[in-house]
């Protein structure tokens, strides 16, 4: 008898009842653990996890054995039980190939580059990668695409996503809706109402398997940073990853970034996400890099794309056009000018010559006061009298006296001071465009304006003046800035979401230039002033300008023309940041080129200094000379030029062509499945629990339209607890119908009534392979039989007379637990003897049968003795079937596996090497260096042995495979 393997789809007594294996994992301190769901009756649906070590020392841990299945009658009406029952079964059968099986049919219509990374990561024997496209492109969405394949595998049970603050609703809205991944919002508010659910000494990411969270309320959450140095997850997910990223070399870590490096060792996949994934400096891309795989760099000052090509993917619109243009219109950006009035003309003169002796002479190039003056001026009046007005009390208040300063700001304040609505030119022109270029009057709630400004103070006005000068109703305009709780921020981006929200206008701060989706019901963007920043630029175009917009978006730059000299010079600096900003987007990709400093606020510094010294063509020759190389390279190897530049030794791989970056080949490949679709294995299974309880006295409120494919269900008490563990803004209220359809266009049709019922929650979820009640539907569908149990379906026809085919399922796992062979067999007989003449794929006799398909009349005839006997023979050939395939499989993996420890053993020697560099320039006393040397070189050797030792558990199976008998076919001879 082959010995029995324990592996997830294994049944096991344990504690007098009967299990099913959902998964396995391993311990804080490195034991086995198994993941079960009940299959006794009294423990049907319960969820457990058991100490393998310490129930077999107690004696109650039994692997069930395919030889000592009982054979059992199906009575329901063409063996629809039966049916069910194999197609739960092919349900819990993990893909083990890299081919996309369930991510591309989420509730979307994905583009072909959105499945790219997916592919990638299915490709790596770890799945740790960095999405870095373009702003726009779907980031969210081609994470949640390969979130969905590492579930369907076993492999994404526990999920944690890492955010900013504003992201945490809508990446919650977009995992659920489109992926039926539901995270626990763990934001301020999330957070009391975990601490008053579960007990004080409890980890709340034990307690809930899938959450989101801010990284802020990790940074500062002093009792979280300890829950998670004491929690694993099968995913982590960190967004905006720059921002967790090291900065320059020699610099102390952030508090972010420390965080991070301790997220990157508690899961085995990690995926990274950022649109702007370094600052330009090789080392803080390296510490990203190093998150994902600690092994691939040795100088982080100095590596090659060679080192890290596989641990990260990066494309710009330019790069994906040709899958874009079915989906995006292109946008209609222009630029709107308005003459300065005679008091604004005044305050301009004045700044030309103006003079800060005190301020300025200790003040860095790019960082005058007077250029702060001056940006603050071209946001606002208001914000330039704040910033006077703050810059007096600061002068005021100092030590040293500053008698020219204080003169000269006085001079400056009453003037502005004076300056009225009315006199506010820009804000005039807003009015006029608003009203008169668009006819815009705010009675269409599909139709809602962002506003982008970059200073508060300019915010405050907008809001102040907006609704009234437009005659809009109160609450028409909102502000959304840093400052705000999260909550806030929250309330503010669902409010601007909600159709039936009275909101028309938005006024954003930079808080909202990163990550959010705004387009759903907007398409105009103004930027009532131009952040000096190409960077920033970019990704505030991206709030309206970005996949799934449905209209043109229309973008709008507010300038402002001045008689005076010294505002000339400002005005030509932001032309030539919007003439780069069009030209990033339509052939380059990436703004941050232009200056190669890859970072907003060194941005501003530079183009500062470009307006203090009255050189804005200077400006743009450089930025010219700097994007010249860039116009003929792929974006990947782009990246290695912003960090290294074009003249470094990578430049014989930098100047290849762009064709030279290996494409991704995405295969999609749907399993195996007894039903000709979906909706037709859920309405059959659901009236197979309806009749169910029928018999027991009971009613399943049930309402089905075929043609739709929707059905409407008053979630069953064991259904309704699975949705009692989600969120309560995800799951229906108490007593409410579960409204569920296959059709994606419904779900978009729900998200837009949503937003016009000022519903946080669409009425209607997309049903697919992923959602909870198809899963609820397959754990049922497994226990349909009592334990340990295989039905018996005698065909009239199909079969040779006489004929046996037993079905079974093999699952053969690596050392980690993860199934790497899944095969189902059909171990065929010719009559009742013990002579096997066929072992074959399942899966053909299927459909030669057309099980699914076809009805067969079900006789209730009795069980053939001779099946018991053909049992165990059975058995014999399916586990020798699949030894043949195990040899195949390791046959194929020795030289990956030595391929990999070869790496290793290269890589390992190569860090090695550098710590011996780095230790010779070291002048410190020999003690101290030999004391630090040896606590490098231990991280060294723990480092590679961690990954040597998953590398061989990952590429090694377990020696026998594990089988279970399905189901048994045959015909009367």
């Amino acid at each position: 008898m082959p010995k029995a393997v324990l592996a997830p789809g294994a049944r096991i007594e344990c504690r007098s009842a009967e299990w099913l294996v959902r998964g396995l994992g391993r311990s804080s301190d490195g034991q086995q653990v198994v993941d079960v769901v009940g299959v006794s009756p009294f423990l049907r649906e319960k969820e457990a996890r058991f100490l393998v070590a310490v129930e077999q020392a107690a004696g109650r841990f039994k692997v069930l054995q395919p030889e000592e299945t009982a054979l059992v009658a199906d009575p329901s009406p063409q063996y629809r039980d039966s049916l069910l029952f194999i197609e739960a079964h092919l349900r819990r059968t993990v893909p083990t190939e890299a081919a996309l099986a369930v991510g591309h049919l989420a509730a979307m219509d994905p583009l072909p580059y959105q499945l790219d990374p997916a592919a990638k990561a299915l490709s790596m024997p770890r799945a740790r990668l960095l999405i870095a496209d373009a702003v726009g492109l779907g980031k969210t969405l081609e994470c949640g695409i390969l979130c969905s394949e590492m579930i369907r595998r076993g492999r994404g049970k526990r999920i944690l996503v890492v955010t900013s603050k504003s992201m945490l609703v809508q990446f919650q809205k977009e995992f659920w809706t489109r992926f039926s991944i539901p995270l626990v919002r763990l934001d301020s508010l999330g957070i009391q109402r975990v601490r008053q659910h579960i007990p004080t000494n409890q980890n709340p990411f034990h307690y809930y398997d899938k959450s989101i969270v801010s990284i802020d309320t990790l940074k500062n959450d002093r009792d979280y940073r300890f829950y998670l140095d004491n929690a694993n997850w099968d995913i982590i997910v960190i967004d905006e990853c720059q921002n967790v990223a090291e900065r320059a070399k020699g610099t102390q870590k952030s508090q972010r970034a420390r965080l991070a490096e301790r997220l990157a060792t508690r899961s085995e996949t990690l995926i990274l996400l950022s649109a702007t994934p370094h600052d330009g400096k090789p080392e803080s891309f390296a510490s990203l890099m190093n998150m994902l795989d600690p092994t691939a760099i040795a100088d982080p000052s100095k590596y090659t794309k060679e080192d890290i090509k596989d641990l990260y993917l990066r494309r710009f619109r330019k790069d994906v056009i040709a899958d874009l243009r079915s989906s995006v219109q292109e946008r209609d950006a222009a630029d709107v000018y308005c003459q300065a009035s005679e008091r604004e003309e005044r305050v301009f003169a004045l700044l030309k010559d103006l003079k800060l002796p005190d301020s300025d002479s200790k003040a860095k190039a790019g960082q005058l006061f007077k250029t702060t003056l001056a940006k603050s001026l071209l946001s606002s009046p208001m914000a330039a009298l704040e910033t006077v007005r703050n810059r007096l009390k600061r002068l005021q208040a100092n030590a040293t006296p500053a008698p020219a300063d204080c003169a000269a700001l006085e001079e400056l304040e009453p003037l502005l001071a004076v300056i009225t609505p009315a006199d506010f030119s820009k804000y005039q022109r807003l009015l006029q465009l608003i009203t008169g270029d668009w006819s815009w009057r705010g009675k269409d709630p599909k139709d809602r304006i962002v506003i982008f400004t970059g200073r508060r103070e300019t915010q405050r006005f907008l809001i102040e003046h907006l609704a009234t000068d437009l005659s809009l109703a109160k609450g028409a305009v909102v502000g959304l800035d840093g400052a705000m709780a999260d909550v806030d921020q929250t309330r503010v981006v669902e409010q601007f979401a909600q159709e039936k929200d009275a909101v028309r206008i938005l006024v954003a701060t930079e808080v909202a230039s990163e990550g959010l989706n705004l387009h759903y019901l907007s398409h105009r963007l103004v930027h009532f002033d131009i952040p000096w920043s190409l960077m920033t630029l970019q990704q505030r175009n991206g709030r309206i300008d970005r996949y799934g917009q449905p209209k043109q978006p229309l973008i709008r730059y507010l300038l402002t023309s001045s008689r005076s000299e010294g505002m000339g010079d400002a005005e030509k600096i932001l032309r030539v940041l919007i003439r780069k900003d069009d030209q990033a987007q339509i052939n380059i990709g990436d703004p941050s080129v232009f200056l190669r400093v890859f970072d907003p606020e060194v941005e501003e510094e530079e183009i500062g200094k470009a307006y203090e010294a009255g050189d804005a063509e200077g400006l743009e020759r450089r930025m010219e000379a700097n994007a010249k190389p860039y116009l003929e390279q792929s974006s990947e190897l782009n990246l290695f030029a912003e960090m290294f530049g074009f003249s470094s030794s990578e430049e014989a791989e930098t100047a290849a062509p762009a064709a030279a970056s290996k494409s991704i080949a995405v295969e999609q490949r749907k399993p195996f499945s007894l039903y000709p679709s979906l909706w037709g294995y859920v309405n059959q299974a659901l009236g197979a629990i309806a009749e169910a309880m029928d018999r027991r006295g009971e009613k399943l409120d049930l309402r089905s339209f075929p043609e739709q494919e929707r059905l409407e269900i008053t979630p069953p008490p064991d259904l309704q607890r699975r949705y009692d563990r989600y969120p309560r803004e995800l799951r229906p209220q108490s007593g409410e119908r579960l409204v569920v359809s296959t059709e994606v266009a419904a779900l978009q049709r729900a998200l837009e009534q949503a937003r016009r019922q000022d519903s946080a929650r669409p009425e209607l979820e997309y049903l697919w392979d992923l959602h909870p009640l198809v899963d609820w539907l397959a754990d049922r569908g497994q226990i349909t039989f009592p334990r340990h149990c295989a039905p018996v379906l005698q065909l009239s026809e199909g079969l040779e007379p006489g004929a046996v085919v037993m079905v079974l399922q093999g699952t053969i796992p690596n050392q980690k637990g993860m199934p790497v062979v899944q095969e189902w067999v059909a171990v065929r007989f010719a009559g009742s003897g013990l002579n096997v003449v066929a072992v074959e794929p399942f899966a053909a006799v299927a459909e030669q049968l057309q099980l699914g398909l076809k009805a067969y009349a079900n006789p209730n005839a009795a069980i053939p003795l001779h099946l018991r006997q053909q049992l165990p023979y059975a058995v014999k050939q399916a586990d020798d079937y699949l030894n043949s395939c195990s040899q195949q499989w390791v046959e194929r993996m020795q030289p990956e596996l030595e391929a990999q420890r070869e790496r290793l053993r290269r890589l390992r020697g190569r860090q090695e090497q550098q710590l011996q560099l780095s230790f010779q320039a070291d002048q410190r006393p020999q003690q101290i260096k030999e004391k630090r040397r040896l606590a490098e070189q231990k991280a060294i050797d723990t480092r590679f042995q961690d990954h040597e030792s998953f590398v061989s558990e990952v590429m090694t199976i377990e020696p026998a495979p594990y089988l279970k008998l399905v189901a048994v076919l045959h015909r009367e001879a």
